[in-house]
């Protein structure tokens, strides 16, 4: 067979697994549609743009995320070595420069010799060819009845949004405080304090703002872990306070202890310049944006680079669909890779498209398949998308999919980091055993 593979979507995953197929001696025919054609939540044509947080989650071993992004590290994984390039201060998560992100990884891709870029949308895919489909959640209509004809399959999806972010020299530093949780990292967070009569006057106005009108699609569904903040808000008063306004373990400098509300903002660029807010994915009208949110503390007179914007996230059945090597049970040359599959988010993207390219590379190079099971991050999230299971939703890295320890650890802090290091012994015997070539 040819060693050539066509690549669908140059997001995460794709971008990921165009790479190390190109590095590995194998033509790639990527195709991305943007700019020719765009979608509700994009903003550029450069490729792995971050359309949500320009977070990719917890960084150290103690969480399943940073586990994950350990794996991809040891793995060769070169999205993770462009983001830890471009990373920017965020306590113990791994946040990056958005925009100098993207531009990276366009750049690295666009250079490397193996890779052919088509600017186009593919309107048809060819049950011939080895093809890696990763358009991600925000798979154009003409191509997900593509991909619904092929898999036979209804459509899922569920809704996701993403936060606003506003400029650092716009906030009134004179009302706010620099620090992290618990002061687990260095006060990269900016803190904007609310006593209880500020928030519920901002609650009140946020439950009773409007919202955009959802566009051409048939039923509301929303992926908990991107619950805009107003649906959040209006399952009780102080629902935000115990999410993304929770003031535990930030203690205000000047009063010497925990305030009523804390609305958290996170740096989203290398000069620090521009802040989004944490939690605060949100579909109300930009105009109420601009209104309801100035009324935190600090962000009077806040400048909006970019409101909040609500887009439905597509993923298929997985589980019904997908073997452990991430090509359909139908048709072994057809690939999925990226939040289509039910993986949820950025780092799940990022593994999906390389663990897809592994097992093309050792199919084309005449290997055995590669798998991990579920003692790592990556096989396990792997395991969750391709087990047949009833209700499929979503999931991203966690502990509770990752195999548990034969003994029983109380400490939580000692039982991740256990269970990560057994992960990545098990990997460094599973690479070993696999005899990978090196991307």
């Amino acid at each position: 067979m040819e060693k050539e593979v066509i690549v669908i979507g140059a997001g995460l995953s794709g971008s990921e697994a165009a790479y190390q197929l190109a590095k590995n001696g194998i033509k790639v025919k990527l195709y991305e549609m943007r700019p020719i054609k765009s979608t509700e939540a994009h903003s550029s044509d450069k490729f792995g743009e971050l359309v949500c947080s320009n977070s990719l989650g917890g960084d150290h071993l103690g969480n399943a995320s940073g586990l994950m992004k350990e794996e991809l590290r040891r793995m060769g994984s070169k999205l993770m070595e462009i983001a830890d390039a471009h990373k920017v201060p965020a306590g113990q998560a791994l946040a990056v420069d958005r925009e100098g992100f993207s531009e990276a990884i366009t750049k690295c891709l666009e250079r490397e010799p193996n890779i052919e870029i088509i600017r186009e949308e593919l309107k048809e895919i060819p049950k011939d060819k080895i093809i890696v489909i990763a358009t991600g959640p925000l798979t154009s209509d003409l191509l997900f009845e593509k991909i619904t004809e092929i898999t036979g399959s209804d459509s899922l999806y569920f809704y996701d949004a993403a936060a606003p972010i506003v400029t650092l020299e716009s906030i009134d530093l004179e009302k706010v405080y620099f620090q992290s949780r618990y002061d687990k990292g260095d006060g990269e967070y900016i803190n904007c304090p609310m006593n209880k009569e500020e928030y519920t006057l901002f609650y009140n106005q946020l439950i009773e703002a409007e919202r955009a009108p959802l566009k051409k699609f048939e039923e509301e569904k929303l992926f908990e872990a991107c619950m805009p903040v107003e649906k959040m808000a209006s399952r009780g008063e102080k629902t935000l306070l115990f999410g993304p306004l929770k003031p535990k373990g930030l203690t205000n400098p000047k009063t010497d202890r925990w305030d009523y509300g804390v609305v958290q903002l996170r740096q989203d660029d290398k000069e620090g310049k521009l802040y989004n807010l944490v939690g605060f994915q949100t579909n109300l009208k930009f105009s109420e944006q601009k209104r309801v949110f100035s009324m935190i503390p600090g962000l009077e007179n806040a400048e909006f680079i970019r409101y909040g914007v609500m887009h439905r996230n597509t993923f298929i059945n997985s589980t019904k669909l997908l073997n452990k090597t991430l090509n359909l049970k139908s048709n072994e040359n057809i690939y999925f890779a990226g939040q289509i599959t039910g993986g949820e988010g950025y780092v799940c993207a990022i593994a999906t498209g390389l663990m897809a390219s592994k097992n093309i590379i050792n199919r084309l190079n005449g290997k055995k398949e590669f798998i991990l099971d579920d003692r790592s991050a990556i096989g396990s999230i792997i395991k969750y998308i391709t087990e047949e299971k009833k209700n499929f939703q979503p999931m991203g890295p966690n502990f509770g999919i990752i195999r548990s320890l034969d003994e029983r650890i109380r400490d939580k802090k000692l039982k991740y980091n256990t269970i990560s290091q057994i992960a990545l012994e098990y990997l460094k015997e599973e690479l070993k055993k696999n005899d990978r070539i090196e991307g």
